[in-house]
């Protein structure tokens, strides 16, 4: 076996993989971002690189096309638009799922040949904040910290970030190093008690947006404590007085944290030199974004803790290729190479480089922005890449509205049904992972190399040569003649050298003479520098900024929705969605709430929950917990239209930007709850793949089939009936139990000798093992022990699955734990769980803690 050496395409920790095209995947023991270590998610890329829903030749109007015709039609109608309405009337919208090399070539068709910044990306969703905050801050978007940072620190501060769910090889990195140095320490600033809350030894339950309350709390203690680098500062640092006034204004009851927490916090940070501060989309994704971002930067600034080993502020990015979209110029704000777009010098050089027509002279449209510009009817012609805005984007609904207005719309993308491609005109196949070649850059500056080890499917091609025949089309053949994504490589970095002279982080020199086909993982600007450990920054008299920031006015509505992602699941599954190991982790749209709130809507556990804003309306399982905070909702953004009825959880937030990155605050959002009452639940596996068809429904990939949460608030007329329609099995026979004087009805759907089918309703939320069921689909089980909704007597009950890698149960775990495995690892020797990728073990733990048994030291 043959295994090829790339990256994962998931979140911006950047691992490396090593893939066989039998679906054989490994963590790559080389690949200095994770050393071997893979999540659940990676661990499953296997499982989602069949053609299954792959969209494989062109299509116009939902009928195939050939390329020539598809890619005609597209240049036509962009010139077209362009020549009646001007260039600001046409618009990319990209995703950090690019490649560096298709980031670049859509940028520089955009913004170089058309004339126009109109082209913004899904990481606007992302870490548009971080790049305002360090753009204010240091004069350029440079993130200073490394991975070695976190295992180097004696203290790290987690802000806004389920680090263990979202970024689980980093969680495993600082749990590793937390073992082997027991006295380090670990903060988590979060309004949520997370699996990553379990890894700290302070957590920090702030009120939502109250981290710049929070963090001036903190600088104006260290101004007290006289903790300031006052060398640092006076040689670096400008704007310090201000920024220390503006944070004594502050109310430390904005915290929404009690004194004692405040102090242990603010005596922690202050006594601890080698600080490292990880922040993520609970500090990006805010009205007040920018000023959370400098809030923190400040506290580094202050006492010049940054640029060092083991200290620093540390932006992690959701996206693979978030950091190589901001290298490229991906964001509306943006020019390529780190360039500025509102400096005519900047523009000017890479016009010259370019040899373009034109080269755009003023921001575009951000990502809100844009679609709203969309639903005003200014957008004529619209590009979607590799990403689902339609979903993804706040007032989602409003958002595929928006879209359906535009006169024509094109995407590429690798899947043929997704909520955004249902509004396109035309569809163009693109290459996905393990299909093409190129660079991603993660969050710690460093660029790796994504591999092919499959031939491309169908008539797919990759991004860049689709951007590039389309510009060809279009007149611009000449600068758009690549052959391969190392000839858009080679330009970039030619552009870096030619743009030198300008003074900028961006220095992509290591990279001059490096052999494309056997790029290792390599950071720039170079491998062992460190940014600002020479105190020298990017404004104009070479020192950074402190920003005065200001805490901003909260509401306190009795109920807000803060919006996150989660363990086993990627955006909007369209990959993830795909792997039968990952769907029964939390297989349907749910809505944590606190049981005080479920108390006053009346609301018991597995209750539907009605959640509402004015923007639109979800349907979520209550899942009750303590973990967040009474008046505060959680619920994961995953679900799509196509895989749930009313579960799309952006359907309801708010289209509410930061003033300065135009980042959406998805975080925090005032909404309304209020219980469902169908006048039936439902539980369905089959061997079919199963649609929406009930006024609630959820499905889920299994490993025998699939599987679907469903409500109505009709009685059907004839449950056989409803049943076949529900599953898609027309034929077979059926074996039934009702109980009228219970509401409860269920029923076996058998195919020669085989279970296809089995269906529960009941008009409580259906009680049945979804594991045991699951399992049945497909084998000979007699209907009527099938029917009991529980394993067969020699088949144990695994219950609800933990681990994925393994598909460990919790009654599994449990059983394992009261026969005396009292520790995480004890509980992977007895069941596997824990053992592959990891990211099960804060389950694990808390598990443990909830048995009520005694646990052992590890």
């Amino acid at each position: 076996m043959t295994l090829t050496r790339t990256t994962c395409p998931y979140c911006g920790v950047g691992c490396g993989v090593l893939a066989d095209a039998d679906g054989t995947i490994k963590g790559d023991p080389d690949h200095p971002a994770n050393f071997g270590r893979l999540c659940s998610k990676g661990a499953a890329l296997g499982e989602t690189i069949d053609l299954e829903g792959r969209l494989l030749h062109p299509q116009i109007n939902g009928k195939q096309a050939d390329w020539d015709t598809a890619l005609d039609l597209v240049a036509a109608k962009f010139k077209a638009a362009i020549a009646e309405h001007g260039p600001d009337s046409v618009a990319f919208y990209a995703s950090g799922q690019l490649l560096t090399e298709d980031y670049y070539v859509a940028n520089k068709l955009m913004k170089g040949f058309i004339g126009t910044a109109n082209i913004d990306t899904n990481s606007r969703l992302c870490m548009a904040s971080s790049v305002a905050g360090h753009k204010r801050a240091f004069g350029t978007d440079t993130v200073p910290g490394t991975y070695e940072d976190l295992e180097l620190a004696d203290l790290i501060v987690l802000v806004g970030s389920n680090l263990a769910w979202c970024h689980p090889v980093l969680y495993q990195r600082i749990a590793a190093a937390k073992e082997t140095r027991p006295n380090m320490r670990v903060v988590n600033i979060d309004p949520r008690r997370t699996a990553t809350t379990d890894l700290a030894d302070l957590h920090l339950q702030v009120t939502p947006d109250g981290d710049v309350a929070l963090f001036n709390g903190l600088l104006a203690h260290l101004a007290d404590a006289q903790k300031f680098d006052e060398e640092f500062t006076q040689c670096h640092v400008n704007g310090l007085g201000e920024a220390v006034e503006a944070a004594r204004a502050s109310d430390p009851a904005d915290t929404g944290l009690s004194g004692q927490d405040l102090t242990a916090f603010f005596t922690l940070w202050a006594s601890t030199k080698k600080v490292v501060t990880v922040y993520s989309q609970g500090v990006n994704q805010s009205a007040c974004g920018t000023d959370k971002v400098n809030a923190i930067l400040n506290c580094h600034l202050a006492t010049g803790r940054i640029g060092k080993p083991g200290m620093g502020p540390f932006s992690v990015t959701g996206q693979p290729n978030a950091m190589g979209g901001r290298e490229v110029g991906g964001l509306a704000n943006m020019l390529a190479n780190h360039l500025e777009l509102d400096n005519a010098d900047h523009r000017q050089a890479v016009q010259t480089f370019w040899d373009s027509p034109a080269i755009c002279t003023r921001p575009g449209l951000k990502a809100v922005d844009l679609f709203q510009a969309c639903a005003d009817g200014k957008i004529k012609a619209l590009w979607v890449m590799s990403t689902n805005p339609a979903v993804s984007l706040p007032d989602a609904d409003g958002v595929a509205a928006a879209i359906a207005k535009v006169p024509f719309v094109v995407t590429s993308d690798i899947m043929e049904k997704t909520d955004t491609n249902d509004l396109a005109h035309v569809l163009l196949p693109a290459t996905g992972w393990g299909e093409k070649d190129g660079t991603v850059t993660n969050s710690e500056r460093r660029m790796s190399r994504q591999r092919a080890f499959l031939p491309a499917p169908g008539v797919a091609k990759p991004d860049w040569q689709i951007i590039s025949d389309v510009a060809t089309r279009m007149g611009f053949g000449a600068a758009f003649a690549y052959q391969n994504p190392a000839d858009v490589f080679a330009e970039y970095i030619a552009l870096d050298a030619a743009v030198a002279h300008f003074p900028r982080d961006l220095d992509l020199s290591i990279f001059a003479d490096a052999d494309y086909a056997k790029l290792i993982p390599t950071q720039w600007p170079r491998n062992d520098k460190r940014f600002f450990a020479d105190g020298k920054f990017y404004h104009p008299d070479g020192k950074a900024r402190m920003i005065a920031v200001q805490t901003h006015a909260l509401s306190h509505p009795r109920f807000t929705l803060n919006t996150g992602r989660n363990r086993d699941q990627w955006h909007t599954m369209t990959r993830t969605g795909k792997s039968a190991r990952l769907g029964p982790h939390l297989a349907e749209p749910y809505v944590e709430m606190h049981p005080e709130d479920a108390a006053y809507l009346g609301a018991s556990p597995g209750a539907l929950i009605h959640v509402e804003s004015i923007y639109g309306r979800a349907t979520l399982r209550t899942l009750i917990t303590p973990r967040v905070a009474k008046g505060q909702l959680f619920a994961p953004m995953h679900w799509t239209r196509q895989r749930s009825s009313h579960g799309t959880i952006n359907s309801i937030t708010a289209p509410v930007t930061d003033p300065f990155s135009g980042q959406p605050a998805l975080k925090f959002g005032a909404v309304t709850a209020e219980v469902y009452k169908p006048k039936w639940y439902g539980f369905l596996a089959s061997n079919t793949e199963l649609t929406p068809q009930t006024p609630y429904a959820a499905i889920a990939r299994t490993q025998t089939g699939w599987q679907a949460e469903l409500a109505s608030g009709r009685i059907p007329a004839d449950w056989e009936t409803e049943a076949r329609t529900l599953s898609g099995q027309g034929e077979g026979d059926v074996s039934m139990q009702s109980d009228p004087t219970t509401g409860t009805v269920r029923m076996a759907i058998v195919e020669n000798g085989l279970i296809t089918a089995l269906f529960f309703g009941s008009s409580n939320p259906v009680i049945v093992s979804r594991t045991a069921i699951n399992d049945l689909i497909g084998s000979a089980t007699a209907p009527l022990t099938a029917l009991a909704g529980r394993s067969a007597s020699d088949q144990p009950d695994a219950g609800a699955t933990v681990c994925a890698c393994f598909h460990v149960g919790r009654n599994t775990l449990l059983a394992a734990a009261a026969n005396g495995a009292r520790t995480v690892t004890a509980l992977g020797e007895a069941t596997c769980a824990g053992t592959n990728c990891g990211s099960c073990k804060p389950e694990l733990t808390a598990l443990l803690a909830e048995a009520s048994l005694p646990m052992a030291a590890e």
